[in-house]
């Protein structure tokens, strides 16, 4: 007789949620009320997970696949994990079929409820890395901004939602922050994301600079691939500027929260821009004190 198998072990909820320190961008912040905390941490593992699984940078063991239902010999197969967080994420919203499986989605339930939102936004996070699985190279910068449209946009437009705030006009100045953001991520990740066999540089642009594949793989930048990035890092800064008028249109702790967005964008594009463009040895950081700075400026409408 076969000994039945042990479940994994550690802890997923908490090692996904940990990973906020590491954004870009405040996740939730102490200053906003708690119940705003609570609703913005559980969209936020949602979205990180749901990288991770898109990234194969799940916790080692295997426990996320087991709380989905995937087998253990499957559980490195992204678009089986991305299937079985779908139909988790349909457990959310419509019960049909019990409770959700994955804590973080469990924890994500009454944030659905409270807030009335729809699951538009969380399936698009879910295409969008079910796409990085498919798609690993962009022709245009039109097309980049579709994937931005499902990998970055949904999130702006649920903070939208959680906080009761949301407008056609606030969604419009919010994709434009947000896929500025998804862009500046890209531009930081360069080396990490070409080790993953992805580039998010459009091949027109990179035609355009006369820049290869091959001249991202380099341990330092040359001037085509700096010129390139600088190009690609004023389209973030021109998107970050239509963006920024959402702030003043917000009122109290929100305000703040919004000006952390924009002024996070900002301040990794001065980072870019400190190193001379050249993001290939690693993904330039601002300083805390650079990130207040840009802070102040956005709530001021400066910049």
């Amino acid at each position: 007789m076969t000994a039945p198998v042990a479940p994994p072990t550690g802890d997923p909820e908490r090692g996904t949620l940990d990973k906020a320190a590491d954004e870009n961008f405040p996740v939730a912040p102490f200053f906003l009320p708690r119940a705003w905390r609570d609703d913005l941490t559980a969209v936020y593992g949602f979205a990180r997970l749901v990288d991770d699984i898109g990234d194969g940078d799940l916790a080692p063991g295997g426990a996320d696949a087991h709380l989905l239902g995937v087998p253990a010999v499957e559980a490195e197969n992204r678009l089986l994990l991305l299937d079985a967080f779908e139909a988790d994420l349909h457990r959310v919203f419509d019960g049909f079929d019990g409770a959700p499986r994955h804590p973080l989605l469990r924890r994500l339930q009454p944030t659905v409820r409270r807030r009335s939102l729809t699951p538009e936004p969380f399936l698009g996070l879910i295409a969008a890395n079910r796409q990085d699985q498919l798609v690993t190279r962009y022709e245009t910068y039109d097309d980049l901004l579709a994937y931005c449209e499902l990998s970055a946009n949904p999130v702006g437009r649920l903070v939208l939602a959680v906080t009761g705030t949301s407008t056609p006009e606030r969604v419009r100045r919010s994709d434009a922050i947000c896929t500025a953001l998804q862009i500046v991520e890209h531009l930081q990740d360069v080396t990490e994301d070409l080790g993953r066999d992805r580039v998010y540089l459009p091949a027109t642009d990179m035609k355009r600079f006369h820049v290869q594949e091959a001249d991202l793989a380099t341990k330092t930048a040359g001037a085509s691939v700096r010129a390139l990035v600088a190009y690609e890092a004023q389209r973030a800064r021109d998107l970050l500027s239509e963006g920024a008028p959402l702030v003043g249109s917000v009122h109290g702790r929100l305000r703040l929260l919004l000006a952390g967005f924009v002024a996070g964008g900002r301040a990794a594009i001065r980072a870019i821009a400190a190193a001379d463009y050249d993001v290939l040895p690693g993904p330039p950081k601002p300083g805390k004190l650079q990130l207040l700075r840009e802070v102040g400026v956005t709530l001021r409408g400066e910049g």
